[in-house]
């Protein structure tokens, strides 16, 4: 729950620190003394917008921070972020004169979503506009789904739905380019087809070329070869023959001078290359073809590539890479643009939102029937007697939301049938309706703290009573804040504060105060009766507080 408020600079608030027990408190003082400046400067530290006109004249800069008991189900939420999950939880907001808002977390710099998403855990606000909202079909809706804890439900649902407008969306784009698409195959289709036919492989063109060159050149190859032969090992004057008479006559001679050893060595080494050559020179003469059909295919084969290349402005050897991107382009068009495939994904998509929603509406009319009994009863006390309220939920166009048009029902008086809210309902009875509403539906709220802002506007009397003894039994199950105007109200809290303003040095101030006994029965005196307290009012205050 929240524990402590700090405020500094904020509007016309220039100090503040408020305690906040458990049970029912009440925020009261005379129109326009800033009762409400408070639940906005709590809102701040919630997440909600900032500007610069939040800043008290003068300053440079307002801040605010609100002190809560950590929650168990938050400290993961707070480990993840490597923020430390300690029995407080401090949440902080700084504006400066621009407007600009830094947000802290027990003093970890945060982002305002952070903030937001921390708030919807801890506190709920039920402002004093909210009878104004309530016309409104969506907050209806919402108003329904919150009652009945259909987040789960309508996230399904809103997932469902993008999923199904992101394939009808491909699906519409498909359809709608499928002759451009089409045109476009074609061409690469025929590109592709022109490479097939010829069938260019990886280094092919490379390896032709060698080999064009090794046919072109074989006789000439042949003849020089054999020639070659011929002076190396063809008869007693070759070189070899030559050689090897030389290297008989050094052994004879080195036997008087060894040191003709190395010359020996020397010429020995050369016949045994010479030997080598030859035997190599013969393998080379017997491979050596002369093909004229082989070189013809060669050359048909060149050309056919090297046209190909030129028709298609690419290196030859280029070609097998290019003949392989066009199949992958092919492929993945073959895949993009198979509309019968999305079809099936779109119906598809189709029925899983379908099943969604339906799931969705069910839970939607089973809650309507539970909130237009519980509504109808506490009209009854609200001085609507014989008044009855439904929800209606009727088929509607399907939408992130679901397919259900959620519309509140209300007939004022016993025999009227039910009508339109905004149509039948005076402003008196759409606030009493609202107020209603909100008490129920915090009734089930998960979150600690229950903030309402004059939601008792338009009401007085015996329904202030009731509105009175409805707050003060929702603050036996929650922390309730309330400001309020109505002194029945007033005298349910457990503890009562009062907002006054006055001015210093020509500026003017708001002051907070928790009053004692005395000072609550002067305040709900004046609530009861005017700037003039009487002793009457006076004790009329304190049958109220001794109720």
């Amino acid at each position: 729950m929240l524990r402590t408020l700090h405020i500094r600079d904020f509007v016309i608030v220039e100090k503040a620190d408020i305690h906040f027990g458990p049970g029912f408190t009440v925020f009261s003082g005379e129109t326009g003394a800033g009762k409400s400046i408070l639940i906005d400067a709590l809102a701040l530290t919630l997440g909600e917008r900032a500007d610069a006109g939040v800043l008290r004249e003068g300053a440079t800069r307002a801040d605010i921070s609100a002190v809560f008991d950590t929650p168990d189900e938050l400290r993961p939420w707070l480990a993840e972020r490597e923020i430390d999950a300690e029995d407080e939880l401090v949440l902080r907001r700084v504006v400066d004169p621009q407007g600009r808002s830094r947000a802290f977390i027990n003093g970890v710099p945060a982002t305002i979503a952070q903030l937001r998403e921390l708030g919807d855990s801890l506190v709920d606000i039920h402002g004093q506009h909210a009878h104004q909202s309530l016309l409104r079909p969506d907050a209806q809706r919402d108003m329904v789904d919150a009652h009945g804890g259909h987040g789960e439900l309508r996230q399904v649902v809103g997932q469902a739905w993008k999923r199904w407008r992101q394939v009808a969306r491909q699906l519409e784009t498909a359809e709608r380019d499928s002759a451009t698409l089409e045109t476009e195959r074609e061409r690469l289709q025929w590109q592709a087809d022109e490479l097939d036919k010829v069938d260019p492989r990886p280094g092919e063109w490379d390896t032709l070329q060698k080999e064009h060159t090794r046919l072109a050149h074989a006789q000439s190859l042949l003849d020089g070869a054999s020639r070659t032969l011929e002076a190396l090992d063809g008869d007693d004057d070759s070189a070899h023959s030559r050689v090897v008479a030389a290297v008989h006559m050094m052994e004879q001679l080195k036997r008087h001078d060894p040191a003709l050893q190395g010359v020996c060595d020397e010429l020995e080494s050369a016949r045994i290359a010479i030997a080598e050559a030859v035997s190599d020179l013969n393998n080379y003469v017997s491979r050596v073809e002369l093909d004229p059909a082989r070189l013809a295919q060669a050359e048909e084969r060149l050309g056919a590539i090297f046209d190909l290349a030129r028709k298609f402005k690419a290196e030859p050897d280029a070609l097998p890479a290019l003949r392989e991107s066009l199949h992958a382009q092919l492929a993945d068009m073959a895949a993009a643009s198979d509309i019968d495939a999305l079809r099936a994904q779109a119906q598809a998509a189709q029925a899983d939102y379908a099943k969604a929603a339906a799931k969705l509406s069910t839970a939607r009319r089973k809650t309507a029937k539970e909130l237009g009994k519980l509504v109808t009863e506490a009209m009854q006390a609200l001085a609507m007697q014989g008044g009855r309220f439904e929800v209606a939920v009727e088929n509607a166009a399907p939408s992130a939301h679901g397919d259900d048009a959620v519309e509140f029902l209300v007939a004022g008086h016993a025999g009227t049938s039910p009508r339109p809210l905004g149509k039948v309902a005076s402003g008196g009875e759409l606030s009493r309706i609202s107020l209603a509403l909100s008490v129920i539906a915090s009734r089930a709220a998960r979150v600690p703290t229950l903030i309402f802002d004059e939601v008792d506007s338009g009401v007085g009397g015996a329904v202030a009573e009731v509105v009175g003894r409805l707050l003060g039994e929702l603050g036996q199950r929650h922390q309730v804040l309330c400001v309020t105007h109505l002194p029945q109200v007033a005298a349910r809290g457990g503890a009562h504060y009062q907002v006054s303003k006055a001015e210093k040095s020509g500026t003017t101030h708001s002051r907070i105060v928790e009053l004692d006994e005395d000072a609550r029965v002067e305040e709900i005196a004046r609530m009861l009766g005017g700037i003039k307290i009487t002793a009457t009012t006076r004790q009329h205050a304190r049958e109220m507080l001794g109720a």
